[in-house]
């Protein structure tokens, strides 16, 4: 029987789709939070295999001596920088990736932009609290929003923003710049410009060594004190601590942020919820039925996959 093992499922989703626990030959097993899971260390012991929640888990040497066992890591979502490949190869692990979809992270990030701009979150906790009306927020409709990287994600950030009557303007890499001019769509003149000059800014880069800290205090500073950062997509992609400086300092006025340097975050006190002008969510942008249904069928499908092909190999 292989051992499957689903680490830092931290609702234990996973158990809520069947196809993971109906093959005969593969025992599939959840695990919460490998830092709070008293199981974590026995049932690790016994995996011949990894399913992986995109990023949430860092595979490195020390996780490495908890699996001897381990045959197969099979990642939803894209390979990323939390898995230690040299390792892996090391011990004659074998590490796949699969895909994803837009929708979910797009609408994630499209909720906290709509919630921050009309401060809902803060509406509704003073009317719990027994205030009416207590704030007043800006709509949507004509003002500018800066979409930074002009991907999957970005582009169906580009189709609310055209539903809601904003005006668009796109920053990013050469390769963004020239798609955005060619759909006809707005490419500031500088870097400095794209953040002056956004309402709202929004960032759907991917985490590579040439994005890696690309956001700095700088850009930040440059927007106005009544604009929206909003990062759904990687902490990383922003300066350390340039974030904090920045609302601190007044500009941007607001931010809504779903990631950040070290999670999962369950200190109280941490940095951004200590901010009154910044919503967080706990990297929800693509905990989303659908979307955990698209990931965990593919990754499952590569587990089979793998061991059709070995079992094959020895005939």
């Amino acid at each position: 029987m292989i051992q499957c093992v689903i680490p830092d499922d931290y609702q234990y989703a996973t158990r809520g789709f069947d196809f993971l626990n109906t093959n005969a030959h593969i025992q599939t097993h959840a695990l919460g939070d490998l830092s709070k899971d008293p199981e974590a260390d026995r049932v690790l012991a016994s995996a011949d295999v990894l399913l992986l929640i995109r990023e949430r888990t860092v595979i490195d040497e020390a996780f490495l001596a908890r699996t001897p066992k381990l045959k197969l890591i099979s990642q939803t979502g894209k390979i990323s920088r939390n898995i230690d490949l040299s390792a892996c190869e090391k011990r004659g692990i074998t590490v796949v990736e699969g895909f994803g979809d837009p929708i979910a992270p797009a609408e994630w990030a499209w909720l906290l932009i709509m919630a921050a701009r009309r401060h809902f979150v803060a509406a509704v906790n003073g009317m719990a609290q027994g205030h009416w009306q207590s704030n007043i927020g800006q709509s949507m409709a004509s003002q500018t929003l800066g979409i930074l990287g002009f991907g999957k994600t970005g582009k169906q950030i580009l189709r609310y923003a055209t539903a809601f009557d904003m005006k668009v303007q796109i920053w990013g890499s050469e390769r963004a710049q020239a798609e955005a001019k060619a759909l006809g769509i707005a490419v500031p003149a500088s870097r400095e410009q794209f953040f002056a000059t956004s309402d709202i800014v929004t960032v759907h880069q991917r985490l590579v060594p040439e994005t890696e800290g690309n956001i700095s205090f700088q850009d930040l500073s440059a927007m106005h004190s009544d604009a929206v950062f909003c990062n759904t997509s990687r902490a990383e992609l922003v300066e350390q601590d340039a974030l904090v400086r920045a609302l601190t300092g007044g500009k941007p006025g607001w931010a809504a942020i779903d990631v950040y340097d070290q999670e999962p975050i369950y200190d109280v006190h941490h940095p951004l919820l200590s901010l009154p002008n910044v919503l967080c969510s706990p990297h929800m942008g693509y905990v989303e039925t659908n979307s955990f249904n698209l990931y965990l069928n593919t990754a499952f499908d590569n587990i089979l996959s793998f061991y059709r092909l070995a079992a094959d190999a020895k005939k």
